[in-house]
């Protein structure tokens, strides 16, 4: 799934409750990709490397690491525990990073950057439906647009104006 994505849907699941919240939960629905790929993002754009889908091979081997760390579900459920022990409830928005990786496993390839969910243990890569084709991309910012006016209109639009 796309980066702006994980943080629309983290921000949904987990931080409704208020803009700080929301904030958090957004943050750590992106916070995945951002660290794996964030500097590489920037070089391309910034630096005037080449732009679109890299070859695997150009990549640079840190990158995959970063990758393996963030997009482990151990990873991210140990911290999510970390966070609710120092932290109680308030630490449920860190449970956006976990979706990340949830929705990650069915919408990556075997080709690109397979979902390691179990690292650092074995991994039975998913062979999923890649996020970028045109129907899942579409009907994932059809339903945030769908699931986020619901929200809006609860939340805002149906308070009576004194």
């Amino acid at each position: 799934m796309d980066t702006l994505s994980h943080g629309l849907w983290g921000g949904m699941a987990f931080g409704r409750q208020n803009k700080r919240v929301f904030l958090i939960a957004f943050l750590f629905g992106v916070m995945p990709d951002v660290i794996a790929f964030g500097w590489e993002f920037f070089r391309r754009i910034f630096l005037g490397s080449e732009f679109g889908k890299p070859m695997i091979e150009t990549i640079d081997i840190y990158i995959f690491g970063l990758y393996n760390i963030t997009h482990s579900l151990i990873v991210a459920l140990v911290a999510l525990l970390i966070g609710l022990i120092l932290f109680k409830a308030k630490a449920i928005p860190v449970a956006s990073w976990a979706l990340h990786i949830l929705v990650d496993i069915p919408t990556h390839s075997t080709q690109f950057f397979p979902t390691p969910y179990l690292w650092p243990f074995a991994t039975p890569y998913v062979n999923g439906i890649p996020w970028n084709i045109p129907w899942i991309f579409f009907s994932n910012w059809a339903l945030l647009l769908v699931l986020y006016a619901l929200w809006y209109y609860k939340r805002y639009a149906n308070k009576k104006i004194m």
